[in-house]
């Protein structure tokens, strides 16, 4: 019992050691962009990983990457994405090797299987939670945009002022947006393309009202009020939703950890434990069993999707 408790605490300490690393690493490369606006550091030279993973990041491979990865609000590069499941993927099969002896190949068959599962979910959990972001952002956007108007500015300039004063990841959008316009692009164009990188229904509702108003006039600041009322009441109302759905959740995770750590401790106290699924019945108990814990955890995320 006390190594397995001495093991838990390991692994506890290792996660907020990472935790603690990233952290660190995010508050240097914001300080590197700060220090590097102030003194021109010249060309650095880069390690060849780093310039491999450069040369994939232009590839045409990495493109749908590049759209899920945006999709699901992640800021990580495809390099540096699958990097980080190939490292993970085999601190996974050496983790269960040295630590719950567990043998090839069944070590590398857990640490592939944990992978392909942290690849799967992680897009199905993170699904449009780039739109979700700039969803919430739409109220503060039409309350700029309606000030702006009622202070005597065009669309255009208001749109201009959005882009400076909202934070990521609306401020890219509109920074797109007002470069086009700059250019000379059409204003319906401009805003029919935006539409076509944001499929939400909020957005497409916002495109039209500002199409409408540019053809048939009106009292735009007046709409744009009304608009961000109803989107401040809806977020507040996703919000508690959020909370009252927060320990289904939060057991949605759980739930498929605790049996895959069970297994293990297990195979740790107990010589042998995981040998039989080495065996036919043996491996299709636990293809069995991956499915069920699967499919768990989505009907539990399915539950507790409650759209408004």
């Amino acid at each position: 019992m006390v190594p397995a408790i001495l093991y838990s605490l390991a692994v506890l300490i290792g996660i907020f050691g990472i935790y603690s690393y990233m952290g660190y690493r995010a508050e240097k490369r914001t300080w590197r962009q700060k220090v590097g606006k102030w003194f021109d550091s010249g060309e650095k030279r880069k390690s060849f990983i780093v310039v491999w993973g450069d040369k994939f990041d232009q590839g045409k491979l990495a493109q749908p990457m590049h759209k899920k990865l945006r999709q699901a609000n992640i800021p990580l590069t495809p390099s540096e994405f699958y990097g980080m499941l190939i490292v993970g993927g085999g601190a996974i099969a050496v983790f269960s090797k040295t630590i719950f002896k567990i043998d090839v190949p069944i070590n590398l068959l857990i640490a592939l299987g944990a992978v392909a599962a942290t690849y799967f979910l992680l897009f199905l959990v993170r699904k449009n939670k780039y739109q979700e972001r700039l969803n919430s952002q739409l109220a503060e956007i039409c309350r700029l945009l309606a000030n702006s108007v009622r202070a005597g500015m065009t669309i255009q300039q208001g749109l201009e002022m959005v882009a400076y004063e909202i934070d990521s990841p609306a401020k890219e959008e509109f920074q797109q947006l007002s470069h086009e316009l700059r250019l000379g692009v059409d204003f319906e164009r401009a805003l029919r393309a935006m539409q076509e990188r944001n499929q939400s229904r909020d957005f497409k509702l916002f495109i039209a009202t500002l199409l409408i108003q540019k053809k048939a006039g009106g009292n735009l600041h007046a709409v744009l009020d009304e608009m961000s009322r109803t989107l401040d009441d809806r977020k507040i109302l996703n919000q508690t939703i959020k909370t009252m759905t927060a320990e289904q959740r939060f057991i949605s995770y759980i739930l498929p950890a605790m049996p895959v750590f069970i297994l293990l401790m297990m195979n740790q106290m107990i010589d042998g434990f995981l040998d039989n699924l080495a065996t036919v019945p043996g491996a299709i108990l636990g293809v069995l069993f991956v499915i069920g814990t699967v499919l768990s955890f989505i009907l539990v995320r399915k539950v507790t999707n409650i759209r408004v």
